[in-house]
């Protein structure tokens, strides 16, 4: 990380009080989604813009922020690696394709229908990070600095063709991002592994059916075109990783700088865990009304609650599985379940599966 030092207007016998200098600091941010996926434009509208704010206040020092947004130093399967090794400062880390270094960060991806509201589920996973030892070293080892998290809207699939039950799904072939394929199992769909900048293409050249996706990401992809018949499952929400800053790139910031990143990224977290909840319905009628001229129109109905009690029943036991093959490896993913599990009762909600009394 580079600094570029202000203008330092040095006083004068006739001017003898000096302005005080402001210094410019140079940061890359990027991610391999682009702007117009929420969480990655709020990157910019909310953390940077907040930091921004923060900084303003005294004028000591003034981020030159160099974007490289929409996959333009790296794709979605690099997000950690170019975050470790300091291709860019600060960026969006995709903790859906990273299980193996990553592991406790899957853990809400092995518990479906544990909650649809994603600003319980990310101020859960927030208190976890600060302690749960084992999921912030996970991060922490990577040479990174965590700045805030994201999540999801709740999950629905978006078919080619009219998805008729629960048994339809048999033989399917349906795109979800890394982890999530795991929701499949048990409904007889065959998981194909994807990002939503790989989703389109997928599906429009017949590589998947259609895809498993969040109303937020479905929209600005317009995956409605190729996927128009909406059924709405609403399988809940996921932590999906975060933003960070490089760990050599942060021990070089003022702690000024370093204090206002902090507030940014608590700002960034809340205003995102908000943003998913209130603007997840809101995007079906956007969706509704953007495609009613094409052909076909875009569709959206209701898996009826016996289908959707039959998926949850179909499903093995994916929070036990995953809890035990990570336990073999000395990783503590039966506490950390049954933690998060807790949170979110605590906080309110009613998983339609308790998965970790089967732990």
């Amino acid at each position: 990380m580079n600094y570029v030092l202000g203008a330092v207007l040095a006083g004068t016998l006739v001017l003898p009080v000096a302005s005080r200098a402001q210094e410019t600091i140079n940061l890359t941010v990027a991610s391999s989604h682009p702007l117009v996926i929420p969480w990655v434009g709020m990157i910019k509208s909310h953390f940077m813009a907040r930091t921004d704010e923060i900084l303003a206040e005294t004028g000591t020092y003034k981020i030159e922020w160099n974007e490289a947004f929409g996959g333009t130093l790296y794709k979605a399967n690099a997000t950690l690696s170019s975050v470790e090794e300091g291709i860019t400062d600060i960026g969006w880390v995709f903790s859906f394709l990273e299980p193996a270094a990553l592991p406790l960060s899957q853990a809400s991806s092995y518990a479906p229908f544990a909650t649809a509201n994603p600003a319980v589920q990310l101020d859960v996973m927030w208190d976890l990070f600060q302690t749960n030892d084992a999921f912030r070293n996970e991060w922490e080892k990577h040479n990174l600095k965590v700045l805030g998290f994201t999540g999801t809207d709740s999950y629905d699939v978006y078919t080619k063709e009219p998805l008729e039950s629960f048994a339809a799904l048999d033989g399917m072939k349906l795109s979800a991002p890394g982890v999530l394929g795991n929701w499949l199992r048990g409904t007889g769909a065959n998981a194909v592994d994807g990002a939503l900048t790989t989703f389109y293409t997928d599906i429009q050249t017949g590589v998947s059916d259609g895809v498993l996706s969040l109303a937020l990401g479905v929209f600005p992809a317009k995956l409605y075109e190729v996927a128009p018949y909406i059924t709405r499952v609403d399988m809940g929400v996921a932590y999906s990783g975060a933003v960070a800053i490089n760990q050599d790139s942060w021990d070089g910031l003022p702690e000024e700088v370093q204090n206002a990143m902090i507030a940014a990224g608590e700002y960034y977290t809340v205003s995102h865990g908000q943003d998913l909840l209130t603007r997840h319905e809101k995007m079906f009628d956007l969706m509704l009304d953007a495609g009613k001229e094409q052909s076909p129109p875009v569709q959206i109905s209701e898996m009826s609650e016996a289908d959707r009690e039959a998926w949850v029943a179909a499903m093995p036991n994916i929070a036990k599985e995953w809890a035990e093959g990570l336990e073999a490896q000395g990783v503590p993913a039966t506490e950390f379940m049954k933690a998060y599990m807790q949170g979110l009762r605590d906080a309110g909600e009613t998983p339609v599966r308790n998965w970790d009394d089967e732990l």
